[in-house]
């Protein structure tokens, strides 16, 4: 049986309907992403599962107990918010130890976990410093360790990186996740950034309009999208313009030239005009050395140096691809205007809109 249930969900502010029909089932220790564009109703599914918001009906049950009706206080949750809201009047180790006196948990009690937290968060040597006092990633650090000293059996995390500038986002992700790993904790972290959602989860819920587009594993989420929205949100994709020749075989044109792509295409026949999508790393510049790749005639869009790689944009005839390539000090890039061939892994091209 599931740890965290959510069953039916559905959030109305008046007329308008904002989270669907939301279920999701999600495994005692499991870290799950709630990925989405801004009002999608992550944060909304967020707030209920905490208590913040009513729904305006279905079921959220933790460790099989009916929380819909419990106060946040009552539902043993902790919650990292964007604003890291610390209280600015009181101390590191005073903000990490709130939630155990407003508990009203033993004095020595309080001391060991204020200790044990900050050791976890490696700020040990900063308990007697103030917030204004921290660093944006410290002062999100004890907002993390304060959610966690009252040991709850839910991590809710609302996008607690998006104020932090990048490198810090990367290694305090890789932190939260190396601690939730540690204690074991059930998870949810709300964000609108695909790389945080792609490297750190177990599994991500990816949302739409206010309801649970595709749910499943990064590699999943990422090479097998369910649906047009979410191949074009999650990574970076190629969209080209293609005709059906032989719907039975898979075989396809793209600027005149036949592929047999590696999917079947269903309620399509000859003549039809369909549109696939393509990651950047199918596409290749040269000829094709795979007997599963096509090559297409190209021209040159634009050559972006960026270091270790390479970003180049082409133009297929009516098409255009943009992909990586690596730097290669012996190699110089093509030149815009050039005339190139380029590869393309027919198998890895996906058939949106059916």
């Amino acid at each position: 049986m599931s740890f965290l249930t959510i069953s039916h969900l559905k959030k109305s502010f008046g007329a308008t309907t904002v989270v669907h029909d939301f279920n999701l089932n999600i495994e005692k220790g499991e870290f799950v992403s709630f990925l989405g564009p801004s009002g999608c109703g992550k944060t909304t599914v967020l707030r209920m599962v905490a208590g913040f918001e009513t729904p305006t009906s279905g079921k959220i049950s933790i460790g099989g107990k009916d929380v819909v009706n419990l106060k946040p206080n009552q539902r043993n949750i902790g919650m990292v918010f964007q604003a890291y809201a610390l209280f600015p009047n009181m101390t590191v180790a005073q903000n990490v130890a709130f939630g155990l006196k407003v508990a009203k948990k033993p004095q020595g009690e309080i001391n060991a976990t204020v200790h044990e937290m900050l050791s976890l968060i490696k700020l040990d040597h900063l308990a007697d410093r103030y917030p204004y006092q921290l660093s944006g990633g410290q002062q999100q650090r004890v907002a993390l360790a304060r959610a966690l000293a009252t040991k709850p059996q839910v991590l809710l995390l609302d996008e607690p990186l998006s104020a932090l500038d990048a490198k810090i986002r990367v290694s305090l992700r890789e932190e939260i996740r190396a601690i939730q790993r540690k204690l074991g904790i059930t998870t949810i972290f709300v964000t609108h950034d695909q790389e945080e959602a792609l490297s750190i989860s177990d599994r991500i819920v990816v949302m739409y309009e206010g309801k649970a587009e595709q749910v499943g594993a990064p590699f999943e989420i990422y090479n097998h999208p369910s649906s047009r929205f979410v191949a074009s949100f999650v990574g970076t994709l190629n969209t080209l313009d293609a005709t059906v020749r032989d719907a039975a075989a898979g075989v396809i044109a793209i600027d005149g030239k036949d592929v047999t792509i590696g999917q079947k295409i269903t309620n399509h026949k000859a003549g039809d005009k369909i549109s696939l999508a393509v990651r950047p790393e199918a596409v290749s510049l040269g000829e094709a050395t795979d007997s599963r790749e096509t090559t297409l005639d190209g021209k040159i869009n634009s050559v972006h140096f960026l270091g270790s790689v390479i970003r180049i944009r082409a133009s297929l005839g009516e098409n255009t691809v943009s992909f990586d390539t690596f730097n290669n000090p012996s190699a110089p890039p093509p030149s815009p205007g050039e005339n190139v061939k380029v590869s393309l892994a027919a198998k890895d091209m996906l058939l949106l809109g059916q």
